[in-house]
């Protein structure tokens, strides 16, 4: 089954929407997208660090990654308001990421496989990596979920309850970093915020508790997956912004019949 290239990417968008949805519930609740997104942008300079020291694609996005956010978290508060703090080391990253590809000499590399995806050639080792990813973050946000509620909800109640929000915070950084090194190769640097953000976004108004959104917005992030890439087979679009197009659609849908429920 696996020798099919449209199954195994059908497994990749599944397995990044799992990995995506939990961790893009708090991304929503937490107003992080900016956050996202500057973490995102710096995996196009970890995929051009790992290729000229000959290093797993996967290893230099999440050192980049994390060493973006991380850098984030402590800049902050620090006479820079965040989203300038952001946009500055957001665009600054995926420059240096480009011009750092450019200097990649006796290098092929698909430019535009990195920064809009390239679902169609996921292997069977792209796969173990992308579920094992996935497995480690659905793992890391279970373990902890009560502390990042609560450390969500208030630094005071988590203070409160014996959880240091910055360890939260920490931790969420973590996932984060390896959601995007996974999800690089199935939607690209420049829209794995969008299934971060969108999947979640769309499953909010469809949800009573932090659970079921966690667990609609990955049903919403598979769903948008599979449909994505048999639209982008159909109609010979590219598959990563098909993916981002069909979880938009279904946002407008959940937005509209909040708004009829009233």
């Amino acid at each position: 089954m696996l020798d099919d290239f449209m199954t195994r990417a059908a497994l990749a968008g599944i397995g990044v929407a799992c990995a995506a949805a939990p961790l893009g519930s708090f991304v929503v609740w937490r107003r992080m997208a900016y956050f996202g997104d500057a973490t995102a942008h710096a995996a196009i300079l970890g995929v051009a660090l790992s290729l000229a020291l000959q290093i797993s694609v996967f290893a230099g996005a999440v050192a980049v990654s994390l060493a973006m956010a991380l850098t984030v978290t402590g800049l902050s508060g620090r006479g820079y308001a965040m989203d300038t703090l952001l946009g500055v080391l957001a665009h600054s990253a995926l420059a240096f990421g480009l011009v750092a590809v450019s200097f990649l000499s006796g290098i092929r590399i698909d430019l535009m496989a990195y920064l809009f995806g390239d679902i169609l050639a996921v292997s069977r080792g792209d796969l173990i990596v992308i579920w094992g990813g996935a497995a480690l973050v659905v793992a890391l946000i279970g373990w902890r979920w009560s502390a990042l509620l609560a450390s969500t909800l208030s630094d005071e109640l988590a203070y409160a309850s014996g959880i240091d929000p910055r360890r939260e915070r920490l931790i969420l950084t973590l996932a984060l970093a390896i959601t995007v090194a996974v999800a690089i190769k199935v939607v690209g640097a420049l829209l794995i915020a969008a299934m971060l953000i969108i999947p979640a976004a769309a499953a909010r108004p469809l949800s009573r508790s932090p659970e079921e959104m966690a667990v609609a917005a990955a049903a919403i992030g598979a769903v948008s997956a599979v449909a994505g890439l048999q639209s982008a087979y159909l109609l010979d679009t590219p598959t990563g912004p098909s993916i981002v197009c069909v979880a938009a659609v279904l946002f407008v849908v959940t937005s509209a019949l909040r708004s009829i429920r009233g």
